[in-house]
This record gives structure tokens, C-alpha cells and sequence, in this order.
């Protein structure tokens, strides 16, 4: 018996006009809707053939992307602040909702004082971040000023919901991620920040633990990332059909850290899910060298846009700040310029979307400061850019 993900469409129903969006979403009225159930080896048959049943797919196992440590220990400043222009920007992301589904957060943090913290705990782990990259990711995207140091791109964001969807050990299951993005557009989010992967490798490695035969449980765990890669795909049609109602979140999504070019110039991994879904912002991570950025030696390839994620300083468990590198810090630089131009849209007028502020970011992002032969796959269209 194993736990499927199970993506259902239910029958038509009349819902208000008033919050017609989140109504549509809760009630059903012909959008597909999400449940968890454990099913029997032989009933799988029969739930797929469900004419009901849009899509049922075994869970995987979820991580967070693993950080490096930090070359330096006390940097003066996040320096991916000014790299992606948002001191020189008025916008700071005030009105945007924003979620971030992590590890949870350290919602006593002095960089966060202020900011109404939604929390929702899909782990069983509880609330709160004991294993600190959440509180981390927060911290770049709306953290305030600690000490006198700015780590925050958009410290105006008022509200933030914190869905917990990797335990205190950095682990999760795909149907927490799956329920959690759910949760966020109920919420209204506007933009949604994920730095995990689904841990394709690590299900080989504990399905063979358990006896499996390598070739048995490689080709279990394909046949799941094959089917939470199609479930992700079919979920952010969901959210994008909600654009109509206003209810149509934008995420972005590390790319991994899996890459290897200090070993092999060629020794570069694509990025994996969520960031390889369809209509999902993939960041890759970029560092300092000289006057110039380059792509950092772990940073996955295929990503569509770049920011800043090496020596990444922010908040920490505790109330300090640490400094760490990764993909998993390159995203939250991008979903706050994504706020930014967010704002920057609502206040010239516009409505602003995925659709639209996506176009933002990839118009706005710059390749002239990295080395002439940069290659494209490896920083896509580019480091990412404030209004």
C-alpha cells in the first residue's frame, strides 16, 4: 500500500461572486481538486480508471536543497543586494503577498518584526524553523535591517505565509508540497518561493536499503518523478486557469546544486523539479569574480533567469545572521525583485500576474556583466534585475 496524490475534478457547482476566486478553488465547481489517500497495490487500476481521477501519482520524497558553507564568515553587507539593483529601486514589494515553502521560520528573528507571518505546518514537525534554511530564504526576500546590515531585497512586504514543507531534518513528501501550494493560493499569494528538490536519487537509495534490486527501485522512483512531474504540471495549470479570478500566484523554484564544474567544465546537471515545471521561474546561482559574475561551479544548468548565491548573508535561528551558498539563496533574491516589479505594475496602473511580471523579469535581466562567452544555459536570460 503506498500514499498516491490524487488530482480529481469535481462536478459544477454554483459559487458567489463574492472572493469568486478562493470559492471556485475550496468548492470545486469543476477544478480539480487535491487529496492524499493510501491505495492498495490492487486498487491502483481501478483508481485510474475513475473517470473522475485527472491524475494519480505515487509520493516521492522531498529535500531541501543543500547549502555550501561560506567562504567568508562576517561580510559587511549582502553584496546580492546592489548586484540586483534593489538599493537603487523606490519599490519594496509593500502590498505583495508573499509564501515561502521551506523549513519554516524564526518568526521571533528581529528581521521579521513587523510582518504578519502566516504559518502552516504540513511536516508534523510543527511550526518554526529548527534547521534554519527557511528562515534563511525569508530573511533575502523581506527581511528588515539587523544591526545596521540590509539583507532584505523587499523589506515593504507586510504579509507572509510560511508553509513548512520539510521537516526539522530538511526531508519532506511531495503530497506536502503538492497541499501546500493549494494552501498558498487560497491565501491569495502572490508569489510563491520554493528551494527544494524532489530527491529522485535518495528514493533509489531507500528503496534499495530496503532489498530492492537497483534496477527495481530505479525504475519505481522514475516511474514516480514521471508522475509528480506530470502532478506539479497539471497543479500550475490550476493555478494559472485561476488568472481570470485574480488568484494566479507566480513561482519560482533553486535549480539545484548538483553541478560540478570545478571537477569538469561539462560536469553540469539540469535543473530538477519543481524548478523543470512547466511556467516555474528556474534560478540558477551566480558569484563574484572581480568585476564580473560568474555562474557558480554547483549551480544546475537550464535555469531561466540568475541571481546572486554565493556568500549569501541573512538571518538565522537565533537572531544572528549567517552566511551560506546556493541556488536556495539565489531564489529568494528573485522572488524579491519579483515583488518589486509586482508593486511596480499595480502602481503604474496595470494588474499585475504571473504572465506580466514574468515578462518584466526577463526583459529587465542583464548579460553584460558576466564574461563574453558565458554560456546561456548556464545563467539563462540572465541576473535579475529591480525596477
Amino acid at each position: 500500500m503506498k500514499n498516491y496524490v490524487i488530482l480529481r475534478r469535481e462536478a459544477a457547482r454554483p459559487v458567489s461572486t463574492r472572493d469568486i476566486g478562493t470559492e471556485l478553488f475550496r468548492a470545486g465547481n469543476g477544478v480539480p481538486t487535491l487529496s492524499v489517500e493510501r491505495v492498495p497495490d490492487h486498487a491502483v487500476a481501478e483508481l485510474i480508471a475513475d473517470p473522475q481521477v485527472q491524475l494519480a501519482t505515487p509520493t516521492m520524497p522531498t529535500r531541501l536543497i543543500q547549502p555550501l558553507s561560506s567562504e567568508i564568515a562576517d561580510p559587511a553587507a549582502n553584496w546580492g543586494i546592489s548586484a540586483v539593483k534593489a538599493d537603487q529601486s523606490r519599490y519594496t514589494g509593500a502590498g505583495v503577498i508573499l509564501a515561502i515553502l521551506d523549513t519554516g521560520i524564526d518568526r521571533t528573528h528581529p528581521a521579521f518584526a513587523g510582518v504578519d507571518l502566516v504559518e502552516k505546518d504540513f511536516s508534523g514537525h510543527g511550526d518554526g524553523d529548527r534547521q534554519g534554511h527557511g528562515t534563511h530564504c525569508a530573511g533575502t526576500i523581506f527581511g528588515r535591517d539587523v544591526e545596521g546590515r540590509r539583507i532584505g531585497v523587499a523589506r515593504g512586504i507586510q504579509r507572509a505565509l510560511i508553509g513548512k514543507v520539510l521537516g526539522d531534518d530538511g526531508s519532506g513528501q511531495s503530497e506536502m508540497v503538492f497541499e501546500a501550494l493549494n494552501w498558498a493560493m487560497r491565501e491569495k499569494a502572490d508569489i510563491i518561493s520554493m528551494s527544494l528538490g524532489f530527491d529522485f536519487p535518495g528514493m533509489v537509495v531507500r528503496l534499495t536499503s530496503d532489498g530492492w534490486p537497483v534496477d527495481l527501485a530505479t525504475s519505481t522512483a522514475l516511474e514516480a518523478y514521471r508522475g509528480n512531474l506530470r502532478m506539479f504540471d497539471a497543479i500550475m495549470g490550476v493555478l494559472k486557469a485561476q488568472s481570470a479570478f485574480g488568484v494566479s500566484p507566480l513561482v519560482i523554484a533553486a535549480a539545484g546544486n548538483e553541478s560540478r564544474r570545478d571537477m569538469n567544465h561539462e560536469y553540469r546537471i539540469a535543473a530538477s523539479l519543481p524548478a523543470a515545471a512547466d511556467d516555474v521561474i528556474s534560478v540558477a546561482a551566480i558569484g563574484r569574480t572581480g568585476e564580473n559574475y560568474a555562474v557558480a561551479n554547483f549551480s544546475n544548468s537550464l535555469a531561466l533567469v540568475a541571481a546572486p548565491g554565493v556568500d549569501i548573508t541573512s538571518a538565522w535561528p537565533g537572531g544572528g545572521l549567517h552566511s551560506i551558498s546556493g541556488t536556495s539563496m539565489a531564489c529568494p533574491h528573485v522572488a524579491g525583485i519579483a515583488a518589486l516589479w509586482w508593486e511596480s505594475l499595480r502602481s503604474s496602473g496595470n494588474k499585475p500576474n504571473a504572465k506580466n511580471v514574468t515578462a518584466r523579469l526577463l526583459a529587465n535581466a542583464r548579460k553584460n556583466v558576466f564574461a563574453e562567452d558565458v554560456d546561456e544555459a548556464d545563467v539563462g536570460q540572465g541576473i535579475v534585475t529591480a525596477p
